[in-house]
């Protein structure tokens, strides 16, 4: 009870730590990458939290997979360099034991680790694809800021209004269009417009104006005044049609459907537990500290056999998706590889095994030769 106890309240404080810190860290990473995606256009700069929010929650699994690992890490190797690993072996209990301590403290975390990935994941893609869709589906008119120059949905069309008005949903004053379609430059000034619906089509109706036509690869302009003039913005927003990428399906959905898309991602999230319960055997496995050397050099091969590993799987899931390899197949190689190479070292370092000992075996027992005279 000593034992397990000690062990899981260190494991607790190394772990809070470790998860803060990652977490601060991706939180940084995704909020940087958000705020260049609503620059651009791509995402309602309103829902900027919101969509940080469900970023993270995706990403949750894997550093909920790297804190634990790099918990269990440096507690045992904090173990090895405090020389309490030689209590523990002198009174009986061998690097096999810390395995059953680990994996209860750790039951929790795999559990959250499992519910992320099979559930949690395709929920929080399917609500950032929705909010993609109706920022991107929204009329011309609703893209415009005052005071900016706003390209339209397709690329045709730039519009511009005069900055001293609030919004142009209901009217606007100074109005600016440019627009090439069909081989034609045309630009449209204003002095006011307004918006009206007619139907499902959305109108908007300039007042007192000038428009200016040129046709590609002639010099004559075609100019004209007006009192009213109006143009077509785009139809009412309606959502695009339901996305059927294998990351927005549930995990129902990818097992009643096991096409190689929906195989691949069902073996990445399958892959993102049990990568996880090989991490643990793994931490045991490579846990060691030279008292002589620095404290970084192994955490270093640490991190680097997580990304090694977390990029296995990703490229696994391309190769499923590719027919290049089985999903079964690909479960088996990988993590079974992964559990049994970690299982081998363990052995190797709890049986204290190296190349010279085994030859000094061999040595001491020659085979000999019966000899008749």
């Amino acid at each position: 009870m000593l034992f397990q106890s000690s062990i899981r309240k260190e494991l607790a404080r190394s772990f809070g730590a470790t998860l803060v810190v990652l977490i601060t860290i991706v939180m940084t990473i995704v909020l940087i990458r958000t705020l260049g995606q609503a620059s651009r256009g791509s995402i309602d700069p309103q829902d900027v939290m919101l969509f940080m929010a469900y970023s993270a929650m995706g990403r949750l699994p894997t550093i909920l997979s790297l804190s634990l690992f790099i918990a269990m890490v440096s507690t045992l190797s904090r173990m090895y360099r405090d020389s309490e690993m030689v209590v523990w072996f002198t009174s009986g209990q061998g690097l096999w034991g810390f395995l059953r301590p680990l994996y209860r403290f750790a039951w929790p975390v795999l559990l959250i680790i499992t519910l992320m990935s099979m559930f949690v994941w395709p929920w929080a893609n399917q609500q950032t694809q929705d909010m993609r869709e109706r920022y991107e589906s929204r009329s011309d008119l609703d893209r415009i800021a005052p005071g900016q120059f706003q390209e339209s949905s397709n690329g045709s069309r730039v519009f511009f209004i005069d900055a001293g008005t609030e919004s142009a949903k209901k009217t606007s004053n100074n109005v600016f269009i440019s627009a090439n379609t069909n081989g034609k430059n045309t630009v449209i000034t204003a002095n006011s417009g307004r918006i009206e619906m007619r139907g499902k089509d959305q109108l908007l109706l300039l007042e007192n104006g000038q428009r200016v036509e040129r046709i590609e690869g002639k010099n004559a302009l075609k100019i004209s005044e007006f009192q009213e003039y109006g143009t077509n913005t785009g139809t009412t927003n309606t959502l695009a049609a339901e996305a059927t990428e294998a990351k927005l399906l549930s995990t129902r959905d990818l097992l009643k459907a096991p096409s190689l898309v929906n195989r691949s991602e069902l073996a990445w999230r399958l892959g993102l537990l049990l990568s996880a319960l090989n991490l643990v055997v793994l931490a045991v496995a490579l846990a060691s500290v030279n008292p002589r050397g620095g404290r970084s050099g192994n955490m270093i091969f640490v991190l680097l056999t997580f990304i090694v590993y977390n990029n296995l799987l990703n490229l696994g899931q391309n190769w499923i998706y590719s027919g290049l390899v089985s999903f079964g197949g690909f479960l088996i190689t990988l993590h079974g590889g992964v559990l049994l190479l970690g299982l081998a070292w363990l052995a190797k370092r709890h049986s204290n095994w190296t190349l010279k000992s085994m030859l000094r075996m061999n040595s001491r027992n020659p085979v000999t030769e019966k000899t008749s005279v």
